[in-house]
This record gives C-alpha cells, structure tokens and sequence, in this order.
C-alpha cells in the first residue's frame, strides 16, 4: 500500500509540473492570439498539443494507480476521491500532507489553466465576430442599392453601388 501511495504522489506531482508548462503555454498564447500571428498560433499550439500529450498519459498512469489503491483497500473505484483517500492516511500523517499538498497543486494549475483557456477562448471568439462583421460588411456593400437611373423604356438602368460586381479578391 505504501509503494501505491508513493506511486500516485509522484504522478500528482509530476501531472502538477506539466500542468505548470502547459499553464506557461496558455499565457504565451494570449498576447499572440491578440496580435492575430496565425504562424506563431500554429506553432505554440503544436507545442501545447506535445504538453497535452504527456498530461494524458500521466492522468492514464493516476487513473491505473488509483484503481489498484482502490483494490487494496476494498472500495468501489468510480465513487473513490482523492480527498477521500487523503482523510484515510490519517494514521500516516506525513504521507497524508503530501497527499495533500500535491492534490492542491495540482487542483489549483488546472483552475489556472481553465481561466486562461478560457480567456483565450473568449479573444478568438471575439475575433471570428470581427472576421464576421468585415464579411457581413463587404458582401452589404455588394449588395448596396442601384442608382435611379432609367432609360426611354422606364427600365432601370442604374449601376449598384459599392463594390463592383466581380467580387472579394483575394490577392489584394
């Protein structure tokens, strides 16, 4: 039992420490986000999917080491917490506080992480509306009203106007 509570304070540690790199990332993100740096995004992102990467196996790993505590000690693994775990070790108290210590760290990187998701999240959302509203904005003017000019028949010969008729030209 030792050796499983020894296993699964070094996985929370170590899923802490990536969770910080991943944390790092996410605020480096921000200010690239708003510059609107599609070729540094691309790049940052593949370096956020490598830390995602690790953090999945890590979290498999404590996923595995929890169920053979679980085992142990005769609990159901899908209604087993780790603060439950933390309030058995009431006998070892100094595994108990590391228990603790790394379930607080690593709860608090996660909600750190979270927010500045979330953040970023928000910005490119912002952004697709302006990307949006520009598109709304060009194809409003294409589809601007005519002049009234008519000819000897009362037809209307009038010019749209705005953009010419050819459309968005990308090269520009």
């Amino acid at each position: 039992m030792a050796s499983l509570m020894e296993n699964l304070i070094a996985v929370l540690q170590q899923e802490c420490v990536e969770y910080n790199g991943l944390l790092e990332i996410s605020r480096r993100k921000t200010p690239i986000i708003v510059a609107g740096d599609l070729e540094q995004l691309q790049k940052i992102t593949d370096e956020e999917q490598e830390w995602v990467g690790r953090i999945t196996h890590l979290e498999k790993k404590r996923t595995e080491v929890t169920a053979d505590i679980a085992n142990v000690l005769n609990k159901d693994v899908t209604t087993m917490k780790l603060r439950d775990l933390v309030q058995m070790l009431t006998a070892r108290p100094a595994e108990q506080k590391l228990l603790a210590d790394a379930c607080d760290e690593l709860q608090s990187a996660v909600y750190q992480v979270q927010a500045v998701n979330e953040r970023n999240r928000e910005l490119i959302q912002h952004s697709l509306e302006l990307v949006e509203f520009d598109m709304n904005l060009l194809q409003s003017m294409k589809a601007a009203p005519q002049t009234a000019n008519y000819n000897r028949g009362a037809y209307s010969a009038g010019e749209t106007m705005g953009i010419a008729a050819h459309g968005f030209d990308a090269k520009q």
